[in-house]
Parts: C-alpha cells; sequence; structure tokens
C-alpha cells in the first residue's frame, strides 16, 4: 500500500480503505481460483496494481468515460482504475469464466459499483466505449482488430478516445503490422520500481 500512497497521494479514504483491502480479497479468492502466480502474489501491489496505475499516468479518464478492459484475467488494469476513478465506467471481459467469477467476487467485496464483469469474447460486443485498456493479450495487429470497431471517437480523459495497451520489450515490428499511429511511453518515467525498466504504456487514438 506503501507504493500507492507514494505514487497517488491524493487519494480520498474511501479509495484508500479500497486499495488496502485488494490484498485480503485477492488472497481469499486466489486459494479457490489460482488468477495470480505465488510468486507475484507477494508482489500484488508492484506488478499487478501500480503497473494498472501506469495507465492512470498516461491518461486520466473524466467522469462519464466508457472503459473496455479486454482480457481482463482477474481484473487488471480495470479494478485498480475502477477505484481511482469512481465517475467513470468499467467492463472487465474475459472469455474465462473463473477468471470472471474472481472479479465479480473482488469487486462485490470492494463495493465497486462502477465495474460490470463480463464473461464474453470481446469481438462479439457490439456496444461502443471509449478506450479500450489491456495488458499483453496478444499481438497488436489482432488486439486491434478486435477492439476499434467498438471505439467511439471523442475525448474522455486527457487523451483522444482510443487504446492504451500495457506491454513490454521491443514493440516497434509488431506496432507497425497494426497500422496505426503509436504513442510509446516508458513506465520508468512515472514509476522508478526496476520492475517496470522495460514495461511501456502504448496509446493509438481512435
Amino acid at each position: 500500500m506503501a507504493l500507492i500512497d507514494k505514487y497517488f497521494p491524493d487519494l480520498t479514504r474511501p479509495q484508500r480503505g479500497q486499495f488496502e483491502a485488494l490484498y485480503a480479497l485477492y488472497a481469499d479468492w486466489n486459494t479457490k481460483i489460482n488468477v495470480i502466480s505465488r510468486k507475484d502474489f507477494d508482489q500484488l501491489y508492484l506488478r499487478h496494481v501500480l503497473h494498472s496505475l501506469a495507465i492512470a499516468k498516461v491518461c486520466p479518464f473524466a467522469p462519464g468515460a466508457r472503459v473496455l478492459d479486454v482480457g481482463c484475467g482477474g481484473g487488471f488494469p480495470s479494478v485498480p482504475l475502477a477505484i481511482l476513478f469512481p465517475g467513470a465506467h468499467f467492463t472487465a471481459a474475459d472469455s474465462i469464466r473463473k477468471k470472471i467469477t474472481v472479479v465479480e467476487g473482488v469487486a462485490a467485496g470492494l463495493g465497486l459499483e462502477n465495474l460490470t464483469p463480463r464473461c464474453v469474447r470481446v469481438e462479439t460486443l457490439t456496444e461502443r466505449f471509449d478506450y479500450v485498456v489491456s495488458r499483453a493479450v496478444t499481438a497488436m495487429p489482432e488486439f486491434v482488430k478486435w477492439v476499434w470497431p467498438l471505439i467511439e471517437r471523442g475525448e474522455k480523459g486527457s487523451l483522444p478516445n482510443g487504446i492504451l495497451y500495457l506491454k513490454g520489450g521491443d514493440l516497434a515490428e509488431e506496432l507497425a503490422l497494426t497500422g496505426k499511429r503509436w504513442h510509446i511511453y516508458d513506465i520508468p518515467r512515472f514509476f522508478g520500481e526496476e520492475f517496470f525498466e522495460t514495461k511501456k504504456v502504448v496509446y493509438t487514438p481512435r
């Protein structure tokens, strides 16, 4: 929790309570349905919570923004972002039912009314969103093909509506194959921990 306080010192008391509650909630759910590896779990706030919040450093969402998290797994990045932006609405989508069960349980435990978990294949969705977020789900050309029709033009945050994707390593070739113009934000610009050394947020506007 000290990590979250370090980089987000202006949290409200309810937000701090929700971030603090994450550890026990995920610990409980992880014993029933393993969504976070045991070696990672001790680093929950660094590797999952703070990593998710790198998106917030690139593009704070405005109240009313509709954000889709594709392949949300256990709820990252959508759960931390939903805590940070209570005025935005998040849809956490994954095709694996047991992962959505965890997100449902965590959201209920936190009282997160602005997060809707959905067990669905994203390519079957028909509703529209302002932003799509995700964390290393699949190759970028395929990902863009899935989500591009779902993004509505506009600006419901500090950047025009589009895709915000958490990724690591050398991305130039993969991003070039999408045919889109990408902006790359190195996460060490925002967070000093060694874990983030090669990690990035990549963004393209709709």
